[in-house]
């Protein structure tokens, strides 16, 4: 057992070692291991910042990466941090690669490794000069071992597709492939997007001008995993590829994703890339899906390689966990509808005046009483309005009567149509003089004269799933 004294003395060397070990990180520039990971008034949701919509730090996603964004398949766009701002994506940029050699050659085109292409080192998926294979071979080694001599050999051999001359050099065909890189980049909608070549390393020889931003790599991940080859490769944990060595030998190579979110078995993980350099951090375009609901997160900066998957992980889990199905007719009143010859009960959404009366009106109903709409909670409150159709004449169950307007933030997030839910005749002739004489002496006492149309239809509240 240690003594007081001696006790007291071995917390002191260990204290004074940690000031010294820390004045040496701070002098020398070492990063502490630990991620930073915090929310910024500045980060944008939905739109809005977080600042704006008064949002608490545990209703946003707390990341380190210094640039990201998450959207969804149909291009909705949950949460920005700097995306739209310039930075390298280093191997991310294998996803425009791997479109634009989707797009433009048959899988089962031959791919040639070059000397260039074999000895251009960092991320290799160990192919060697002479080495050939199809395409579609050529693209697991490309995305699963982020292979920087795949994307060469793919560049310089669907180039020559590309330009329609099988004798062009390698080089010429390596430059009309990252030409299209960035043709297809503009005709996608991306604005701040340049490519130099096509695996995304940024120093040395490489040094220049090769950049993207969030924004752009969330529209080109929309645009990659369209494709059915695309998504079955990047779903893929590992796998062995066979390639023809250049004395007609076959090599057979072990291939192993670089998507640790994908190994790890997170909820709905489908791919898709990773990226690192020195200027880009430690980079992540990640998808999931979830009952058929597909997002994609883009985080780019990480601060180490861990947390880029953590990044990712965090900002999907939080979009899944704030939308949902909402349910669009809410109402306890019934009624039972007989439309088309099917007889059935029937939500009543509305009462709807019938103006050749004075006191009736027409149940209205929804064609589809279950409909559902996709919503993001954090947006705020659903709203609805109506506008009742002016009712005239001899109304038949399954007429439009009406529509109702459903709005979150004043987007509109659907129109539905009143329908009616029976039959109402117009007065016949006797009907109508009643009617006429009644609603002269309203006029002189002020009483209404057409029936007051009710809507019943209640919009529940959102609830916010963290603060609630």
């Amino acid at each position: 057992m240690i003594k007081p004294l001696v006790k007291q003395r071995a917390l002191s060397w260990y204290a004074s070692f940690t000031a010294c070990v820390l004045v040496l990180a701070l002098g020398f520039g070492f990063a502490a291991p630990a991620a930073y990971a915090d929310v910024r008034k500045a980060d944008v949701i939905y739109g809005v910042s977080v600042d704006s919509r008064g949002l608490s730090v545990a209703q946003c996603p707390s990341i380190d990466a210094e640039y990201a964004l998450v959207m969804d398949s149909e291009g909705t766009v949950y949460f920005e941090r700097n995306a739209a701002d310039s930075t390298q994506i280093a191997s991310i940029t294998k996803i425009m690669t791997a479109l634009v050699a989707l797009e433009s050659a048959p899988l089962d085109t031959v791919v040639t490794t070059s000397a260039r292409a074999a000895t251009v080192g960092e991320s290799s998926a160990s192919l060697a000069e002479g080495d050939t294979m199809t395409l579609e071979i050529a693209l697991n080694a490309l995305l699963l071992s982020s292979g920087n001599d795949a994307a060469i050999a793919i560049a310089e051999s669907v180039g020559r597709v590309i330009a329609g001359d099988a004798a062009l050099s390698d080089e010429d065909a390596y430059d009309v492939f990252v030409e299209r890189m960035n043709t297809r980049a503009a005709e996608l909608g991306c604005t701040d997007t340049v490519f130099e070549n096509p695996h995304g390393l940024d120093d040395g020889i490489w040094q220049g001008s090769h950049h993207s931003c969030a924004a752009d790599v969330g529209i080109m991940a929309q645009a990659v995993m369209k494709n059915d080859t695309f998504r079955s490769i990047v779903a893929t944990p590992s796998t062995t590829i066979d390639v023809t060595r250049a004395d007609g030998s076959l090599a057979s190579l072990y291939l192993e994703s670089t998507d640790e979110m994908l190994k790890n078995g997170f909820d709905g993980a489908c791919g898709i890339k990773t990226g690192f350099t020195a200027l880009a951090g430690w980079s992540f375009a990640g998808a999931a899906n979830r009952e058929g609901v597909e997002m994609y997160a883009i985080v780019i900066h990480s601060t180490s390689e861990a947390q880029r998957f953590t990044d990712a992980q965090t900002l999907l889990d939080w979009v899944y966990e704030h939308t949902g199905d909402y349910r669009l007719v809410n109402t306890s009143q019934t009624t039972a509808s007989d439309v088309n010859g099917s007889s059935a009960d029937v939500p009543v959404v509305a009462e709807v005046a019938h103006t050749e009366w004075i006191d009736r009106t027409v149940k209205a109903t929804v064609a589809d009483p279950d409909q559902v709409i996709d919503i993001f909670d954090l947006n705020g409150n659903i709203s609805q309005s109506v506008e009742y159709d002016e009712l005239t004449g001899n109304v038949h169950a399954g007429d439009k009567i009406g529509t109702l307007t459903f709005k979150q933030r004043n987007s509109v997030m659907a129109t539905v149509d009143l329908i009616a839910a029976e039959d109402v005749n117009a007065p016949d002739l006797f009907e109508g003089i009643g009617v006429w004489w009644d609603r002269l002496f309203r006029g002189f006492s002020g009483q209404s004269t057409v029936a007051e149309s009710v809507l019943y239809n209640e919009t529940p509240l959102v609830v916010d799933k963290t603060s609630a």
